[in-house]
């Protein structure tokens, strides 16, 4: 009777979610909350990207065509934080509640404070500006990783590529010192930590890869390994090293450690860009994707940034 029960209750999870346009597959449901659907919190943008949280829960993100950084508080409320934003793309909050952003309308690396004060830390690299830094890691020790792929932007003059290769980037914890990863990768675009900073992932968009790498106490990332064979515009981990990618048609996709495909949350947009965990039990997966920013309510709760 227990099993009959279970079968019928895992039946009615999968209908649910059909219902709403967002099946999953039955390996989620102790991952998403019972019951819980795709909610579309705000439509009126022209393209996020870039969400993090803070250190409340509140949710960072960006409306890139329309040069603005905003905030969904953890109250449900809107709220524009910096308008222009240097057309930001990837953001990161850090211990100190300084916002890092990856200014892309003129290839630069943006630390903004609490009081908004824009400092741009990094132009470029070897006398050239970067292609257009896309997504960032800040390590507790104030090291940043960043990818710098190169995706042509409408509001750029120079449509040529600067570097020489689209490559990830490491700036020392004194945020004077820039070194350039070798990676080997073809565009290099999201990137996420694991909590204890010992590994890093890095997806490759044009390699249609996502690889982990070994970090090194001097910054360097070696031991470089397959674990996907997707790339994804941005990753985010939950607590049980669940590793989540996005991209145009499969919505937001869950992998379990091992890599094994966990499911789907079809996402109603052409594009899904970003994603983090955030809200007052850092339990809710924030989704941009194109004009939307939507959150899904899980059981599971994300790594702690």
């Amino acid at each position: 009777m227990n099993n009959l029960f279970k079968t019928l209750t895992s039946l009615l999870i999968l209908v649910v979610f059909s219902f709403y346009g967002q099946p999953v597959m039955a390996q989620l449901e102790n991952l998403i909350q019972p019951g819980a659907t795709l909610e579309k919190l705000a439509g009126e943008f022209s393209f996020t990207e870039g969400p993090c949280p803070d250190s409340k829960g509140n949710i960072y993100f960006t409306d890139q065509p329309n040069n603005r950084i905003m905030i969904w508080t953890i109250d449900d409320k809107l709220e524009t934080f910096l308008q222009p934003a240097g057309r930001a793309n990837g953001l990161f909050i850090d211990k100190k509640g300084n916002v890092w952003a990856c200014a892309d309308e003129k290839g630069e690396l943006w630390e903004i404070s609490n009081d908004k004060k824009v400092t741009v830390v990094l132009k470029g690299f070897e006398g050239k500006p970067f292609n257009g830094p896309n997504d960032l890691y800040v390590m507790k020790n104030g090291g940043v990783y960043f990818t710098d792929p190169f995706f042509v932007r409408d509001y750029w003059e120079n449509k040529d590529m600067r570097q020489p290769e689209q490559a990830v980037y490491y700036l020392k914890p004194d945020h004077k010192t820039v070194v350039k990863i070798n990676s080997g990768l073809q565009q290099p675009n999201g990137i996420i930590c694991t909590p204890d900073e010992k590994l890093i992932y890095i997806a490759d968009m044009r390699g249609r890869k996502t690889y982990s790498y070994t970090v090194n106490k001097d910054g360097s990332l070696t031991d470089k390994k397959q674990i996907l064979e997707v790339g994804s515009d941005g990753l985010v981990l939950d607590k049980q090293g669940n590793l989540y990618t996005t991209g145009s048609r499969d919505g937001v996709t869950i992998w379990d450690k091992e890599g094994k495909k966990l499911g789907s949350i079809k996402i109603p947009e052409s594009w899904i860009a970003n994603l983090c965990f955030g809200g007052k039990d850092n339990k809710s997966l924030f989704i941009t994707a194109s004009k939307g920013l939507y959150r899904m309510k899980m059981q599971v709760e994300g790594i702690e940034k």
